[in-house]
C-alpha cells in the first residue's frame, strides 16, 4: 500500500497545478491511476481474509473474518476511497485530476505499514529519519504546487514574488517550472534564505501560512533528530560503559599515562568490534522465556563445550546460560594467578590466552577459542589438594573475550538439580584424579566412616523414640487413674438414686421423710467422697492448688443440699 498511497499524494496535486505536466504525460498518469485503484481493491480482499486475535487466540474462520471487517468502521473509509469519482471526467474533462481526491482516504493504511516496518527493521533510528524526510518532501512538494498555481492565478512575472514570465525561454521548460517552485518553497519552509517581498494580499496570506508551517516543520525536524541522537547515546550507554566518566575520573586522580592508554585501548576495542559487556541489563527488558531463548541461542554452543557440562540435562544448561557474564581482557592482562582462590570459571569465546610460568615469560600452553579453565575451582570436591586455588597463571596474549560463571551462581542452580550436582562432582573427581590432585582413601576406611555415621544417626533416633514412648505411657496411666475414680464416684451416687426410686410409691409424708433422709445420706456421702477427692488431687498435683479447688466445690454442694432440706 505504500506505493499507491504516496503516488496519489504526490501526483494528483502535481497534475492539478502543473498543467503542462498533465498534458504531456496523460496516458502515463491514467495507467498509474488505475493500477493504484486495483491495488486498493486487492487491499480490501486482503483485509477481509486477515486473521485477528481474540483473547490471545488467532481467529482464521473466514465467515467471522468477513463479518468482523464488514461491521467495522474501516470498511466505510475503504469503500469511500474507491467510489468511482472518475466518472466526473465525462462532465469536467480528462484534465481534472482533483476528482480523484477521495483516494486520500486510504492514508491510514500508510501509517500502519510504516509502523510495522519500524518494528521489524534492524535500524529503527535510520528508518525514522528517512520517514521524516519523506514527509517533509511531500509537504514541500505540495507547497511548491500551490505556489505555482497561485503564481498562475496572479500572473507569471507580474512581480518579483511570483514565478517569472514563461516568455523567457529559461523559465519555460517543465523541469525549470517544478525545480524553481520546489526551491522557492524550500526557502520559505526552512527559513534559511532571503525570499522576495510579497506585494499582494494573496502573497502575504501564503507567506503567513508558510511561515507558521515552517515553525512546526523546524520543531518536528529538530525534535526527531534530537530523539534519534538521544536514542543512540542511550544505546551506547547501555551497550558500553560510559567512557567520558571514566576518563574524567582518571584525570581528576592524575592516573599515569600508561594506565590511561590501557583504559582507552580497552574502550576502543569495545567500540570497534561492537563488544557488549552488559548483556544481562539489556535482556532484562524481555520476558524470562525470551531471555532464556536468546541466551540459549547465543551461549549454549559455547557452554556445551565444557567437559563437566557435557551430557547434562538441557534444563540445567538453560539455567546456566542466563548466568554467563561476558568479560574482555586487554593484551598482557592476567585472568588469574597461581595460588589465588577460584570463585569462577572461564570459557574462551574469542582470543588467545597463554599458560605462563611465574616469571611471566615462559609459556607452557596456549588456549584458543572454545577452551575453558577454572572449572574445578567452582565445585566443592572433598580431597582436592589445591583447596580450590588456582594451579596456573593465565594471561591474555591479545584482546580476549571470555565468559565467566561464578561459583555462587552454579551453586544456586545445582541446588535445584541434585542429580546433576552429583554428576558434576563425579566428573570433577575424575579430572582431579588424572591430574593427581585428589587425596584418595582406602575403601575400608570409607566404609567404616559410613557405618559409624549410620549407627550414630540410629542411636539419636532411638533416644528420641524412647522419650516419646515414656511420655505416652505416663499420660496413659494418669488417664486410667482418673477414669477409675470417676467411675467409683458415679456408682456411689447411683446407689442413692435407686433408694429414692424404690420408695416412690409410698405416702406423701413418707416421701417427705424419705427425702429428708436421702438429703442426709447425700450429705454424708459427699463428706465421705471429699477426702478421697483430696487424695486424688494431691496425687495428681503435688502443689495442692487443684485439690483445694475441688474441695471448695464439694463443700458448696453440701451447703446447697442442707438449704434444700
Amino acid at each position: 500500500m505504500i506505493f499507491p498511497i504516496i503516488y496519489n499524494w504526490v501526483i494528483i496535486i502535481l497534475r492539478a497545478c502543473f498543467y503542462e505536466i498533465e498534458l504531456s504525460y496523460l496516458e502515463v498518469w491514467l495507467t498509474l491511476d488505475y493500477i493504484s485503484d486495483l491495488i486498493y481493491v486487492a487491499d480490501i480482499a486482503v483485509k477481509v481474509n486477515t486473521a485477528f486475535l481474540e483473547q490471545g487466540i488467532l481467529v482464521r474462520d473466514r465467515s467471522r473474518l468477513k463479518k468482523c471487517y464488514l461491521t467495522s468502521s474501516r470498511v466505510l473509509w475503504d469503500v469511500a476511497s474507491l467510489v468511482p469519482t472518475d466518472l466526473l471526467y465525462l462532465k469536467l474533462g480528462l484534465h481534472t485530476p482533483l476528482v480523484r481526491i477521495n483516494r486520500f482516504l486510504r492514508s491510514p493504511r500508510l501509517s500502519e505499514a510504516l509502523d510495522r516496518m519500524e518494528t521489524r527493521t534492524a535500524y529503527p533510528n535510520i528508518f525514522r529519519i528517512a520517514q521524516l524526510m519523506i514527509l517533509i518532501f511531500i509537504l514541500i512538494h505540495w507547497n511548491a504546487c500551490i505556489y505555482f498555481a497561485l503564481s498562475n492565478y496572479i500572473g507569471f512575472g507580474d512581480d518579483e514574488w511570483v514565478y517569472p514570465n514563461m516568455s523567457d525561454p529559461e523559465f519555460a521548460s517543465l523541469r525549470r517550472q517544478y525545480f524553481y517552485s520546489f526551491w522557492f518553497s524550500t526557502l520559505i519552509l526552512t527559513t534559511v534564505g532571503d525570499t522576495p517581498q510579497p506585494c499582494r494580499e494573496e502573497e502575504y496570506l501564503f507567506m503567513i501560512a508558510d511561515l507558521l508551517i515552517a515553525v512546526l516543520v523546524f520543531a518536528s525536524v529538530v525534535g526527531n533528530v534530537g530523539n534519534v541522537i538521544t536514542n543512540l547515546r542511550t544505546r551506547d550507554n547501555v551497550f558500553f560503559p560510559n567512557h567520558e566518566l571514566v576518563k574524567g575520573y582518571l584525570r581528576s586522580h592524575r592516573v599515569n599515562k600508561e594506565l590511561q592508554d590501557r583504559v582507552n585501548s580497552w574502550y576502543q576495542h569495545l567500540h570497534i568490534n561492537k563488544k557488549i559487556t552488559r548483556e544481562n541489563e539489556i535482556l532484562q527488558q524481555l520476558p524470562v522465556t525470551l531471555q532464556t531463548a536468546i541466551a540459549v541461542s547465543v551461549h549454549l554452543p559455547t557452554l556445551s563445550k565444557v567437559t563437566i557440562f557435557q551430557n547434562c540435562e538441557s534444563s540445567l544448561l538453560e539455567e546456566l546460560v542466563l548466568k554467563l557474564t561476558p568479560q574482555v581482557y586487554s593484551p598482557g592482562e592476567y585472568v588469574c594467578r597461581k595460588g589465588d582462590v577460584g570463585h569462577e570459571m572461564y570459557i574462551i569465546k574469542e582470543g588467545k590466552l597463554a599458560v605462563v610460568a611465574d616469571d611471566g615469560v615462559t609459556q607452557f600452553a596456549v588456549l584458543c577459542d572454545g577452551n575453558f579453565f577454572g572449572e574445578i575451582s567452582i565445585l566443592n570436591i572433598k580431597g582436592n589438594k589445591s583447596g580450590n586455588r588456582r594451579t596456573a597463571n593465565i594471561r591474555s596474549i591479545g584482546h580476549s573475550d571470555l565468559f565467566s560463571l561464578s561459583k555462587e551462581d552454579l551453586t544456586d542452580t545445582l541446588s535445584e538439580f541434585p542429580a546433576a550436582k552429583r554428576l558434576l562432582e563425579e566428573k570433577g573427581r575424575q579430572i582431579l584424579t588424572k591430574m593427581g590432585m585428589l587425596e584418595t582413601t582406602e575403601d575400608g576406611e570409607e566404609e567404616v566412616e559410613k557405618t559409624e555415621d549410620k549407627v550414630t544417626r540410629l542411636e539419636d533416633g532411638l533416644e528420641v523414640l524412647q522419650t516419646k514412648l515414656a511420655r505416652l505411657v505416663a499420660e496413659l496411666e494418669s488417664s486410667a487413674r482418673k477414669m477409675t475414680r470417676r467411675v467409683a464416684r458415679l456408682e456411689m451416687q447411683t446407689q442413692g438414686w435407686e433408694g429414692i426410686v424404690a420408695e416412690g410409691a409410698g405416702s406423701d409424708v413418707e416421701n417427705d421423710a424419705e427425702r429428708k433422709r436421702e438429703g442426709g445420706d447425700g450429705e454424708g456421702e459427699e463428706k465421705e467422697v471429699e477426702p478421697e477427692e483430696e487424695e486424688e488431687e494431691e496425687e495428681e498435683e503435688p502443689d495442692g492448688e487443684r485439690g483445694e479447688g475441688d474441695g471448695g466445690e464439694e463443700e458448696g454442694g453440701g451447703k446447697e443440699i442442707k438449704e434444700k432440706q
